[in-house]
């Protein structure tokens, strides 16, 4: 079936000498694999590995044979050029990370429209703003409402938040977060992308990242830390 989206490439494998391996979640199929041959070739190619760089949107045309087998992208277009990303290490670092943990957190073979257009919009508005510092944090904490284990703060004014049911409690289980951490995450489940970049210092900013990725490592089975974790705490020291 041939099919047109907008993708958002996730990862991109090398495999054999010229040809990768792309993992893209699309607009209208989710989670789709493709073999890209010849991508690192010399001649121009409308299959350029510059397109296949973590969190691109791209506007692809593909046949997509839906047998649990690799896809083949016929067209690709970049559906919506990066101004600033590629040229700002702190944004590319960024996308790299995110890029590694929505590979191993996304898992739908199936239409997430919600999801899609929610990345989307988030990854527009990075490029186009300056004052990024919890972009990451509040993308990460977004994310868990599409894949069904958001925080309830139906309870939030009690002190202390348990990890395990995604809930705040008056007394401090064994599931539950600090006092301190715990007040943390309640100032981020508030902040819009827009919010004043300066809630939180750099150290304030590594607890909240360590708390959401211990979350995710809890709630999806499977779930592994990126390896670009490091690189991004050393972008933001």
């Amino acid at each position: 079936m041939l099919v047109k989206t907008k993708a958002i490439v996730l990862s991109a494998l090398k495999y054999q000498e010229k040809s990768l391996i792309v993992k893209c979640f699309t607009q209208s199929d989710g989670l789709k694999s493709y073999f890209v041959p010849n991508a690192f070739a010399a001649k121009k190619s409308n299959q350029k590995i510059a397109y296949f760089q973590p969190l691109t949107i791209l506007e692809i045309e593909a046949t997509h044979k839906n047998k649990g087998t690799l896809e083949h992208f016929k067209e690709i277009r970049l559906a919506t050029p990066y101004n600033s990303v590629n040229t700002n290490i702190v944004k590319s670092t960024i996308l790299i990370f995110l890029s590694e943990v929505l590979h191993h957190s996304i898992r739908e073979e199936e239409k997430n429209e919600l999801l899609f257009d929610f990345l989307e919009s988030a990854l527009i508005w990075l490029d186009n703003h300056d004052e990024i510092a919890n972009f990451h944090l509040i993308l990460l904490l977004e994310v868990t409402k599409f894949l069904g284990f958001y925080p309830d703060a139906s309870e939030i004014d009690f002190p202390f938040f348990d990890v395990l049911d995604g809930i705040f409690t008056p007394l401090h289980g064994m599931n539950s977060l600090p006092e301190n951490d715990s007040f943390l995450l309640k100032k981020l489940i508030q902040l819009k992308f827009d919010s004043n970049q300066k809630t939180f210092t750099s150290s304030e900013r590594q607890i909240l990242l360590k708390i959401l990725l211990d979350y995710y490592a809890i709630h999806l089975d499977g779930f592994k830390k990126p390896k670009s974790l490091e690189v991004l705490k050393e972008v933001f020291s």
